[in-house]
């Protein structure tokens, strides 16, 4: 249930309002976001709720190498295949309260009972975790925005949670604008970063360095979608020659 449909209903939200006046989904608009990378790689992260959403979320955090537990009496048939391949663990049940949170980091709450998703949140407030319910931004203490991914580059589109079809059409015009060349450099760069800290006596030295790799003169993103990669790996031996060392 999406957070406009609690209008005038019993109040859920941190705020406590008794009926709610949505003054929590404007607070959200006004907050402002601590934006992080989290590290999930082998980290138990809980998703309740087996349907297109859960399967949505469970495969955002496969993405990122976290250890998935799906709780769900039933399931999408590509979380069931994930299930039967091992790639997830699946609790084929109704969730059964905060023992099913124990040892995770995350909770994903993505069901159509509003009251399930309301003790989700209530018992990983509880635990000071991390809890997102899908489409009710007042009952998450974190939110999930958009993502475009390629290689090693991730660009997140957030609006707060007012428009997820905003954020949509920016991923899809932010990954037309900055695809596969982006990523070559990244991953070119990556490469003369060990030389650069080794090499290179300050952190202002090392600044310029790539800044004069990023913003010269041939372009290196020009370079790459002509597919001249060893052009731009001449680049950067060429700026490696030039540093002041």
């Amino acid at each position: 249930m999406p957070a406009q449909a609690y209008r005038g209903k019993e109040c859920v939200c941190q705020l406590r309002r008794g009926i709610c006046d949505q003054s929590c989904v404007q607070g959200m608009l006004e907050t402002p976001f601590y934006i992080a990378c989290l590290r999930l790689t082998g980290r138990r992260c809980v998703v309740v709720g087996g349907g297109d959403v859960g399967l949505e979320k469970v495969e955002g955090l496969l993405a990122c190498d976290a250890d998935v537990t799906l709780i769900a009496p039933e399931a999408h048939a590509e979380l069931t295949q994930l299930a039967l391949e091992g790639s997830i663990r699946w609790h084929r049940r109704e969730y059964a309260g905060a023992a099913d949170l124990e040892g995770a980091l995350i909770a994903i709450a993505a069901t159509d009972d509003t009251a399930l998703n309301i003790r989700v949140f209530e018992d990983a407030e509880a635990r000071a975790m991390l809890v997102n319910v899908v489409d009710v931004p007042p009952l998450c203490n974190f939110i999930l925005p958009a993502i475009v991914r390629t290689g090693p580059l991730a660009v997140a589109i957030s609006t707060a949670g007012a428009s997820p079809a905003l954020a949509k059409r920016m991923k899809r015009e932010i990954g037309e604008m900055f695809g596969e060349p982006y990523a070559n450099l990244a991953v070119l760069l990556n490469e003369a970063r060990g030389w650069a800290k080794a090499t290179l006596p300050t952190y202002q030295d090392r600044k310029v360095f790539f800044e004069s790799i990023v913003n010269g003169d041939p372009d290196p993103i020009e370079l790459l979608r002509a597919g001249e990669v060893d052009a731009v790996r001449d680049l950067i031996a060429d700026a490696q020659r030039a540093a002041p060392v």
